[in-house]
C-alpha cells in the first residue's frame, strides 16, 4: 500500500488467489543480469517504497547494481527479526516501555507492536552450575591430590568392565583390572541419556541430573527476563518466542523459523531477515537473504524502519566439477571456506553458481553460509533450486505451500535452475572452486598442521620413517622398517609392525560442526558390518558424539548398533581422546610395542595429535575424518593404499575395499533428509506445540502495559520516552556543556557499551549491592541488560578506558565543576542534577568495533548531547542519531590540539531551526574560542529522525 510501483503486482499465473510484486517485468533485462540476492533488496525496495524511508531512486539504484555497486547508500527492509535473549530483552523492554509512553500521551497503547515479525530464541542465558566431572575435572598432570565427584553410578545400559584406576586414593569407581569388552550395542533409546565418563576411571556421572540442576538454575536466576518475555509474547502481535529447553540445535531453531516465501494474506514476498544472533547467515543456505546486525538496528526494523547498506559488491563463486568419492562435507566446506578467504570477498556478497552447486546438501550450504565470520563476507547467498525444495519439503512444509513458494519464485526469477543452459548474473568478480580438486587429507604424524593427502598416506608414512628424528620424522633404520612383532592377545596371535592402528577414536569434535559427517562413519560401519569385516580387538576403538544434534544423526538413522560392532560404542559426551583420556592399552600390546620399537599409531576425528598426547606408546597419531577413522580401524595399520590395496577380507573369503563400503553422497543425502532431518523437524514442532513443563508453569502477566516491579534489579521501565510529545521540538541549542571524557583514536564499543561479568568496585555492583544483592548475585551486565540503571552505570566502565583527562587506563574522568576524580557515571550524574549538559571529544574512528546498542543508549541516558570526533565508524554514526545523540566532526586537518583545546573548557552548539545533510555549525568555548564543525547527517530521513529525538521517539509519535 502507498508504493508508486503499485501498478507492478500481479496475479499467479497458478494459483491466481495470490498476487506479488512482478520485479521481473518491471526491472526488464537489467533485471536478468542481477545476482539473486540484489533481486531480493531490488524486491524489497519496490514494495516498502514510500517515498520517505525508500524512495524510488532507491530502488532505482538498486536496479543500476552493476554501476552503482560500492558508490551508494539503499535502504532495506527486511521481513522479519531473529534476536537472541540477551539483545531481545533491551528491544523488548523497549516496546514496553513505548506502550507506557503512548498511553501517557493519550495514545492507544495497543497499536504499539513490532512491524514485522520478530523471532526470539531464549537460549544464551544458560550457565553450566553443574558439570560431569569430565568437563570439570579435566586430567590431572600435574599430580597432586584430585579427587573424581562423590556421586557416581554405572550406565545400566552399557554393562562392561572397566579400565585399572590410575593411582587415585579417592577413586569411587569400580577399578577392577581386565580390559574393557565389547558388548552388543545399546538401542537408540538408551543413547539418547549416555553420561560422559570421569577421566580417571571412565565411570559414568548421571546426566539428567545434571541437565534438571542447570535448567532449575538457569529459571530461577532469570525468572524475571523469562517472565516478562512470555508477557511480550502473549500481548504483542508479531512477536514469538522459542523458549529455553527447546532443545536440538541452535541452528535447526534458526531453521525452523525460515519461511523462505511469506504469504501474508495472499500476498507474497522473499522471505529475509537481519538478527542479532552470530549464527542468522546461516539462513542464506536456504535461498534466505539474512546478515548480523547490531542490537539498535534490530529495533529499528521492530519500529518499521529500514537497515542501510553500502550497495555491495557481489563475488560469483562458481562450483564446477564433481565431488571426489572420498571427500567428506567437511572437505568441501573447509576447501570452499579457504577458496574464498584467499579470495578477498571481505565487505562483499558471496553468491553460488555452476553445475556444482546441485552436489551441495543444504547442511553444507548453511555450514558455508554459517562460516562467513571465517572468510569476511556479509553473506553467502545460495538461491532457491530443486536441492532446496527437497529439503524443505522433509522439514515439514506442506505440498500445497511448496507449489506455491515454487510458482513465485520462478515468477519473479528467484529460482536457480540446475540447467546450464540457463542464464547466470553478472558478478563484480568470479572464483572458481572445482569440486573434482578437493581431495580427503587427514594431518599428522605429530602436528596438526602437517597435512597429507589420502592417496599419499603410505608413502608419506614410509618417508616419516625414514627422515631423522623431528616434526615429522621417526628415524627408523632401512633393516628395522619392516620389523613384525607377534602378540599374544584373548588367545589369538596377532602381528604388529610400523604403522599399525592401536586407537581410534570417532569424535564429533569442533573440527565436525556438519553432523553428516558422522553420519558418513555410521554408514561405513554399517556396509562393513554386512560385508563381514572386522576390527581387531586390540584397537582402543571409540564413540563420542559430542552433542545431541551428532546423537540424533546417529540413533534416527539406525546405525549406532553397526559402529557398536566394529567396537565403537558410546564413551560419553565431551573432550576424550584429544585431551588424553584415553583408555591404557592392554598391557600385551603395550610390552609389545616397546620390545620391537614400533611406531603405532593413533586416529581420530579430533583436533589434537602431539607426539605421545593419546598414549606414551603410540608416537604417530593422525587427525582423519570420521569415516576414515573407522576405515583405518578396520585396515588396522596406515601403511595402505586404499586405492589399490583391500581393507581386510570379507563373507566367503572376498576382499574388500574401501571403494565397496564408503557411502556415496547420494545415499548420505538421502538417509539425511528422509530419516534424520524429518525426524528432526517433527521432534522440534512437537516440542514448540507442546512448550516444556517449566516454561508452561511460568506465570506471566497478560495485562496490555506490563507491571513493573520497582523492586526489581533486572526489568525497568527506561527513561528514552520521558518527554514524549505529539508534535516534535526543535533541538534546543546546547549551552555551556561540560566534557565528559576527552578521548583518543579507535575508542571500540566495547570501551563504551557494557559487556561481561560485573566488577565489585563499579558504579553498577554500587546500585546492585544497595539493591540487597550479595556480588554472586551481581550475574552479568548482558543479564541485565533489561536494566537502564545497570546498563548506563556500565556505559564507559571498561578498565580500559584511556581518558585523556585521567592520564591513565581507567573508567575515571574530573566532575570540572568541583574538581573531583569519580567514576564516569557519577560525574555524570552530578552534572544532570545540576542541569548542565556534556559532550564528548574524541579522535579518529570513534565507535569502531561490533555493533552494540548500548555503546550509542548508554551516553544518551548520560545526559551526553553530542559527540564531537575527528572520524567515526559508520555504523556506530547512525546509532548516534537513532538514539538522538548529534555526531560533529572537526573539519579536515582539524582536531582538539590544532584547536588548542584542553577539554576543560565549556562548549555551546547552536542548532538552527532548519538543518541540512552536513550543514556546518559553528561552537564555541568559554574561553572566547569559535570554530566550525560538521554536522554528520548524510540524508533527511537522518535529520527527521534526530528532530524526533531518534527513532524510538519517532516511532511513537507515528502511534498517537
Amino acid at each position: 500500500p502507498g508504493s508508486p510501483y503499485q501498478p507492478a503486482i500481479e496475479a499467479l499465473e497458478s494459483h491466481p488467489e495470490k498476487q506479488f510484486y512482478n520485479v521481473s517485468k518491471l526491472g526488464g533485462a537489467k533485471y536478468d543480469t542481477l545476482p539473486y540476492s540484489i533481486r531480493v533488496l531490488f524486491e524489497s525496495s519496490v514494495r516498502n517504497c514510500d517515498g520517505f524511508l525508500v524512495k524510488e531512486t532507491d530502488a532505482m539504484n538498486i536496479l543500476d547494481w552493476k554501476t552503482k555497486q560500492n558508490h551508494v547508500e539503499v535502504p532495506f527492509c527486511p521481513a522479519r527479526v531473529v534476536l537472541q535473549d540477551f539483545t531481545g530483552i533491551p528491544a523488548m523492554v523497549d516496546f514496553a516501555a513505548m506502550r507506557e509512553a503512548v498511553r501517557n500521551a493519550g495514545g492507544d497503547p495497543v497499536k504499539v507492536n513490532p512491524a514485522c515479525p520478530t523471532d526470539l530464541t531464549v537460549d544464551h542465558s544458560l550457565q553450566i552450575d553443574f558439570s560431569k566431572c569430565a568437563i570439570q575435572n579435566a586430567p590431572n598432570p600435574g599430580g597432586g591430590e584430585q579427587k573424581p565427584p562423590a556421586r557416581l553410578s554405572p550406565l545400566k545400559a552399557q554393562p562392561r568392565k572397566l579400565p585399572p584406576c590410575r593411582g587415585h586414593s579417592g577413586c569411587r569407581g569400580s577399578c577392577g583390572a581386565g580390559e574393557a569388552g565389547r558388548s552388543p550395542g545399546p538401542c537408540s533409546a538408551q543413547i539418547e541419556n549416555t553420561p560422559l565418563l570421569c577421566p580417571f576411571h571412565l565411570q559414568p556421572v548421571p546426566e539428567p541430573e545434571t541437565v534438571l540442576k542447570n535448567q532449575e538454575m538457569e529459571f530461577g536466576r532469570n525468572r524475571e527476563r523469562l517472565q516478562f518475555f512470555k508477557w511480550s509474547s502473549r500481548v504483542f502481535e508479531n512477536v514469538s518466542i522459542i523458549p529455553p529447553e527447546t532443545g536440538t540445535a541452535h541452528q535447526v531453531n534458526l531453521e525452523y523459523l525460515s519461511r523462505v516465501v511469506f504469504d501474508i494474506n495472499d500476498f507474497l514476498h522473499p522471505d529475509s531477515v537481519v538478527g542479532t544472533d552470530s549464527h542468522t547467515t546461516m539462513v542464506n543456505g536456504l535461498g534466505i537473504l539474512g546478515w548480523g546486525v547490531g542490537g539498535i538496528e534490530t529495533e529499528a526494523v521492530m519500529l518499521g524502519m529500514p537497515v542501510t547498506l553500502t550497495l555491495p559488491e557481489v563475488v560469483g563463486c562458481e562450483l564446477t566439477g564433481t565431488v571426489s568419492p572420498f571427500a567428506t562435507s567437511i572437505d568441501i566446506v573447509l576447501s570452499i571456506t579457504k577458496h574464498l578467504r584467499q579470495a578477498d570477498v571481505a565487505g562483499k556478497f558471496v553468491e553460488f553458481f555452476g553445475s556444482g552447486v546441485s552436489q551441495l546438501s543444504v547442511a553444507d550450504r548453511t555450514t558455508i553460509a554459517n562460516m562467513c565470520p571465517e572468510y569476511g563476507a556479509i553473506l553467502s547467498f545460495f538461491p532457491v533450486d530443486n536441492v532446496t525444495l527437497k529439503h524443505l519439503k522433509h522439514a515439514g512444509f506442506d505440498k500445497a505451500k511448496l507449489e506455491v513458494m515454487e510458482a513465485y519464485l520462478k515468477a519473479v526469477k528467484l529460482f536457480r535452475n540446475d540447467k546450464s543452459s540457463s542464464r547466470e548474473p553478472e558478478y563484480s568478480q568470479v572464483v572458481q572452486v572445482s569440486l573434482s580438486s578437493i581431495i580427503p587429507y587427514v594431518s599428522g604424524p605429530k602436528r596438526s598442521q602437517d597435512r597429507v593427502a589420502v592417496n599419499n598416506m603410505k608413502s608419506d608414512f614410509q618417508a616419516c620413517l625414514n627422515e631423522k628424528s623431528g616434526v615429522k620424522g621417526f628415524q627408523i633404520a632401512a633393516e628395522k622398517q619392516n620389523d613384525i612383532v607377534p602378540v599374544q592377545y584373548e588367545g589369538n596371535e596377532y602381528k604388529l609392525s610400523h604403522g599399525c592402528v592401536v586407537i581410534a577414536a570417532v569424535i564429533s569434535c569442533t573440527n565436525n560442526c556438519n553432523p553428516s559427517v558422522m553420519l558418513a562413519a555410521g554408514l561405513l560401519a554399517k556396509k562393513a558390518v554386512e560385508a563381514g569385516l572386522v576390527v581387531k580387538p586390540y584397537i582402543r576403538t571409540s564413540l563420542s558424539p559430542g552433542s545431541g544434534m551428532v546423537t540424533h544423526y546417529l540413533s534416527s538413522s539406525g546405525v549406532l548398533p553397526y559402529l557398536s560392532k566394529l567396537g565403537f560404542e558410546v564413551v560419553g559426551y565431551g573432550c576424550s581422546t584429544c585431551v588424553g583420556n584415553t583408555a591404557p592399552l592392554p598391557e600385551a600390546i603395550r610390552n609389545a610395542i616397546k620390545q620391537g620399537d614400533i611406531i603405532a599409531c593413533g586416529v581420530l576425528s579430533g583436533t589434537k595429535n602431539f607426539e605421545g598426547r593419546l598414549c606414551d606408546c603410540v608416537r604417530a597419531n593422525y587427525l582423519a575424518s570420521p569415516p576414515l577413522v573407522v576405515a583405518y580401524a578396520i585396515a588396522g595399520t596406515v601403511r595402505i593404499d586404499f586405492d589399490t590395496e583391500p581393507l581386510g577380507t570379507g563373507f566367503n573369503g572376498k576382499s574388500i575395499y574401501l571403494r565397496d563400503i564408503w557411502p556415496t553422497r547420494q545415499e548420505l543425502h538421502t538417509v539425511e533428509e528422509e530419516c534424520v532431518i524429518s525426524s528432526m523437524f517433527k521432534e522440534l514442532k512437537e516440542k514448540m506445540e507442546k512448550g516444556n513443563k517449566r516454561w508452561n508453569l511460568l506465570e506471566a502477566p497478560e495485562s496490555t502495559l506490563f507491571p513493573w516491579d520497582l523492586k526489581s534489579t533486572y526489568i525497568r521501565c527506561p527513561s528514552f520516552f520521558d518527554k514524549l510529545a505529539k508534535e516534535p521540538v526543535s533541538p534546543p541549542a546546547v549551552e555551556n556543556a561540560h566534557v565528559l571524557l576527552y578521548l583518543g583514536d579507535s575508542v571500540t564499543t566495547d570501551h563504551i557499551s557494557p559487556a561481561g561479568s560485573i566488577a565489585r568496585s563499579s558504579a553498577a555492583a554500587k546500585y546492585l549491592t544497595s539493591r540487597g544483592l550479595t556480588p554472586r548475585e551481581f550475574n552479568s551486565y548482558g543479564a541485565r541488560r533489561g536494566n537502564d540503571a545497570v546498563m548506563t552505570r556500565g556505559t564507559f566502565a571498561n578498565i580500559k578506558l584511556l581518558n585523556k583527562f585521567i592520564g591513565k587506563p581507567a573508567p575515571k574522568t574530573i566532575h570540572f565543576p568541583s574538581g573531583q576524580t569519580l567514576d564516569v557515571f557519577e560525574a555524570a550524574e552530578l552534572y544532570q542534577k545540576d542541569g548542565i549538559p556534556v559532550i564528548i571529544l574524541a579522535g579518529k574512528k570513534y565507535g569502531l568495533g561490533s555493533s552494540r546498542d548500548w555503546a550509542a543508549k548508554g551516553p544518551f541516558l548520560l545526559g551526553v548531547k553530542a559527540v564531537l570526533a575527528e572520524s567515526y565508524e559508520k555504523v556506530h554514526r547512525s546509532q548516534l542519531i537513532g538514539i538522538g545523540i548529534a555526531p560533529l566532526q572537526f573539519r579536515p586537518g582539524e582536531n582538539p590540539s590544532t584547536l588548542g583545546l584542553t577539554g576543560r573548557e565549556q562548549f555551546s552548539i547552536l542548532f538552527p531551526p532548519e538543518l541540512s545533510p552536513r550543514m556546518s555549525l559553528d561552537i564555541k568555548t568559554s574561553t572566547g574560542k569559535v570554530f566550525s564543525v560538521i554536522a554528520l547527517f548524510e540524508n533527511n530521513m537522518e535529520i527527521t529522525l534526530y528532530k524526533n529525538g531518534g527513532s524510538l521517539n519517532f516511532v511513537a509519535r507515528r502511534f498517537l
